[in-house]
């Protein structure tokens, strides 16, 4: 796997695919700085070998050329993270862009301006990913994010740098925390996963069987496993076209040897808010207007035990409605055994918008192994699938 580690850079102009789709406060400030954190490394490197860096990103999704998802409202931000003060071009490609591209110094940087103005990006059009090509020596690829999306500027661009292409530092991060989740992990593998639906997760759980010793179940997925299996949940989010495969999964598991936790008590509510009555109940035993929204204590206390005992750890998906305070709980106390463990040794990757969200809510950031910058990119890895982006490269 080339990095910009194997590259001299000096005298050079990389063209780098970022992922700068960073949330907007109102003002158009940036949200959350942790996606241009994430590249500062790659940046850096390049900048110390002496060489200059071309930023291209996508920002949102535009209709057309809309100010509000212009770049050129990131350019301070990416500049006092970087240390240094960018440029900005207004067009990505054309005669600005490659005059701006032409005035670059070593040590300078330049963000273009959002990719996504071209329709061209996202159909992957050869002929804007060559107008792109013509704006840096070397191309980086350093977008986890959209490394799963066959665009311009991440799948096709690298026809026109033959043996000119490597990966940046984060997305070699990336696909290493993957690779030792799916192949080179310490035993015992433990994947948690939760969230709402088992529909968005059975391509992952399928192909991950193979993979790990134990899976811990939990979120709304939890009540269409328990209701399979005979059990009484209430109003609880299920999947009734999933009971069948629920099971079929159960005895696959077995099959491989693989040990399925589920929640065996959960906090359940008569409403979906976080001033509703609560109780604790037998998660099979949840009575009729109730539902499901965290799992129980003796859950939390099981689940950490199992989470103990695990050398490599994937985290996919919260435990309950984390985003109450209420049903909170579980999640916390989920990540808070992940940290212990990981300090006592174990490799955790936390990966899937909602846990990172978790992560970064409750503070669990630094004390894992490893953050994932992508969503969709991530959980595609997950299910087994050839991501373009990175396959370009390979």
């Amino acid at each position: 796997m080339k990095t910009v580690n194997d590259i001299n850079f000096e005298d050079k102009k990389a063209l780098i695919r970022v992922d700068f789709n960073v949330p907007l406060n109102a003002d158009l400030t940036v949200g959350d700085t942790s996606r241009i954190e994430a590249a500062k490394p790659t940046i850096i490197k390049i900048l110390e070998d002496g060489g200059s860096c071309v930023l291209m990103s996508h920002l949102g999704r535009p209709k057309g050329v809309q100010d509000e998802f212009s770049l050129r409202h990131i350019v301070d931000k990416v500049s006092e993270i970087i240390g240094v003060q960018c440029k900005f071009a207004s067009n990505c490609v054309g005669e600005e862009a490659e005059a701006a591209v032409a005035d670059l110094e070593p040590g300078e940087i330049l963000i273009l301006e959002n990719l996504r103005f071209h329709e061209e990006e996202k159909k992957g059009n050869k002929t804007f990913a060559e107008q792109l090509s013509k704006l840096g020596d070397i191309y980086v690829n350093d977008a986890f994010g959209t490394a799963h999306r066959a665009h311009a500027s991440t799948a096709v661009i690298v026809d026109f740098f033959e043996g000119k292409k490597c990966f940046g530092l984060l997305l070699a991060k990336e696909i290493e925390s993957i690779d030792k989740v799916m192949q080179t992990g310490e035993k015992p593998v433990l994947a948690i996963l939760g969230g709402a639906k088992v529909s968005s997760k059975i391509t992952i759980i399928e192909n991950i069987l193979d993979k790990v010793d134990h899976v811990i179940i939990g979120g709304g997925m939890t009540f269409t496993f328990i209701k399979a299996q005979g059990g009484e949940i209430g109003n609880s989010l299920v999947e009734d076209d999933y009971l069948e495969l629920a099971l079929i999964i159960l005895k696959q598991a077995k099959e491989k040897g693989v040990q399925v936790h589920l929640p065996v008590d959960a906090i359940i509510a008569d409403d979906f808010n976080n001033d509703a009555n609560t109780q604790i109940v037998d998660t099979a035993k949840i009575p009729a207007g109730w539902m499901g929204l965290d799992c129980g204590p003796e859950t939390s206390a099981n689940f950490r035990e199992i989470v103990l005992q695990s050398k490599t750890i994937l985290w996919n998906g919260p435990l309950g409605v984390f985003e109450m305070e209420n049903f909170a709980k579980g999640t916390i106390s989920l990540g808070k055994a992940i940290v212990d463990a990981t300090k006592n040794g174990a490799f955790s990757l936390v990966g899937g918008g909602d846990s990172v969200a978790a992560a970064k809510q409750f503070g669990f950031t630094d004390g894992v192994s490893y953050v994932s910058t992508g969503g969709g990119a991530m959980l595609e890895s997950l299910e087994g699938k050839t991501l373009p982006g990175i396959a370009a490269i390979l």
